[in-house]
């Protein structure tokens, strides 16, 4: 797979899916952070975005079982970051410094996404 395109602690923004549709149409948009990031399957998981219900059995003497929710994997193409700046949607551009280090930027503001 390609390289991913997002970074553990980006705030992202889910871009497709039906229940994104219901929350445009309100205004609202779907955003999260970054929690985890796995390059080798180009997916990645978000804070509160595509949560699912675990069935969990209990594994020791004791131990409760029941249902767990948590966050699935999704793909990293259906993501995009949003700018800390002006707050938008937008596509990273690269950008290398004076000390030689290379940096993420916002292609519509040129903020640093970078800390």
């Amino acid at each position: 797979m390609s390289k991913v395109h997002v970074k553990v602690g980006d705030t992202v923004i889910l871009r497709v899916g039906d229940y994104n549709d219901k929350f445009e149409k309100e205004g609202k948009r779907r955003t999260g952070k970054v929690l985890a990031v796995s390059p080798k399957e180009g997916k990645v998981i978000v804070e509160g975005i595509n949560k699912v219900k675990k069935h969990v059995k209990p594994r020791r003497m004791g131990e409760q079982g029941g249902i767990v929710e948590a966050e699935a994997a999704v793909y990293s193409s259906k993501v995009q970051i949003v700018c800390p700046r002006c707050g938008k949607p937008t596509r990273i551009g690269h950008k290398i410094y004076e000390d030689g280090k290379k940096g993420r930027i916002c292609k519509k503001c040129g903020e640093t996404l970078d800390a």
